[in-house]
């Protein structure tokens, strides 16, 4: 898995700004705007900002403001923490996927095309739907991983301490 994302991110990121450098030399140097790139571009783009979330959500290095951490003086209270964050998280991620999908099924069921194009765009739109998806099963993953460390920490304090929890 981590090689899919480090071979995708780096490809769509590498697209994104050859694109970008490309029209910007064909616009401001050469006078010649390309019609349609900027459609073009909204394509990576979008995977790579969803595909780029989903990474963060896997490695679990997303931005968090751990302000509770500070006041937690054993590593069980910063865990419990973390487990009642990672549910809220379940939920909210749960709740954006419902949409997402609802959101994907118009898509699909509409199929509109870029104005210039013609490319349907429903193949920029269902990155919604497939980022979210990944993220909340990586929500559900951390989640899951959190508790079992909580269960060990609680039921056998001494074995968590040789583990390092």
């Amino acid at each position: 898995m981590e090689k899919f994302f480090k071979y995708a991110l780096a490809a769509l990121m590498s697209t994104v700004a050859a694109l970008e450098f490309y029209q910007v030399i064909m616009r401001y140097i050469f006078e010649l705007p390309v019609m349609g790139l900027d459609e073009l571009l909204v394509y990576p783009t979008l995977w790579l900002y969803f595909f780029g979330s989903v990474n963060a959500c896997r490695e679990d290095t997303q931005i968090k403001a751990n302000v509770l951490d500070i006041f937690m003086k054993t590593d069980l209270g910063k865990l419990r923490v973390r487990v009642v964050a990672d549910i809220m998280s379940l939920v909210v991620s749960s709740w954006l996927t419902w949409w997402a999908w609802d959101y994907f099924l118009y898509a699909l069921r509409i199929w509109k095309e870029s104005p210039t194009l013609y490319i349907p765009t429903f193949w920029a739109e269902c990155a919604f739907f497939i980022g979210m998806m990944l993220m909340t099963m990586f929500v559900l993953w951390h989640l899951i991983r959190n508790i079992r460390r909580l269960m060990l920490i609680a039921d056998q304090p001494a074995v968590a301490a040789k583990v390092g929890v």
